[in-house]
Order: C-alpha cells, then structure tokens, then sequence
C-alpha cells in the first residue's frame, strides 16, 4: 500500500475517535506527501475540509454524516461516484486531487473494521 493511502487510513482512523491533534498531525504529513502543486492543493482542501467538519461537527457535510451514522453502502455509492469524476478527462489538476482525497478516504472507511475503528464506534 502507497504511504499516501497508509496515511490516510491513519488520519481517518485519528478523525473517527475524535483525536483532533492526531489527525491534524496526519494531515501535516500528507500535506508533505502531496506537495503544493495544483493536484496537492486539491488534496490537501479535502482532507482540511475533512478536519474542519468534523471538528466543527458541520452535520450537513457528507464526512459527518459518514463519521456518526456509519453506513457502507452510502460510502459505496459516493466512492463509485468519485472514481467516475475522476475519469473525466475535463477535469482539472486541483479537482483531480480534491477527488483523488475523497476516493482514499472512502476506500480507507470501507475497510474500517481493518482500521479497528468499527468495533469503536459501536455503542
């Protein structure tokens, strides 16, 4: 597994249990993983955007909704819909790496339960 996905099913791991100053310090890595270019900047507005929600517990953001109602199929849907984005040839460098973020997270929170996470989450 790439060390850009790696971390990234740490950051979520980290925004799943609530450690803020965890996920923040994974999101400081992949912001150098990704570089300042125009695909990095995407990614690097997603996975902030990602923080920033969760943190603020925005409960109209599409994160949130995932992070506190946990529900695989809807996950499926968006990271199919992601993927299906990201094969337009149209698209830009920046919405390449905001879509690129979004596929790794969802790729990263289908498989939760390898995460460790799932089994947190359960009330």
């Amino acid at each position: 597994m790439p060390a850009r996905e790696m971390r990234m099913e740490m950051f979520l791991k980290a925004l799943m249990r609530g450690d803020y100053t965890k996920a923040k310090s994974h999101i400081n890595k992949l912001e150098k993983i990704v570089g300042d270019d125009e695909w990095g900047r995407g990614y690097s507005r997603a996975i902030n955007g990602f923080f920033s929600a969760l943190k603020d517990n925005d409960t109209d953001s599409l994160i949130v909704q995932l992070i506190k109602d946990p529900n695989n199929e809807n996950a499926q849907q968006l990271l199919e819909r992601f993927e299906n984005i990201l094969q337009h040839e149209f698209r830009d460098d920046y919405e390449k790496g905001y879509y690129t973020a979004w596929k790794e997270l969802l790729t990263a929170y289908l498989s939760q339960e390898r995460l460790g996470v799932k089994s947190d989450r359960k009330k």
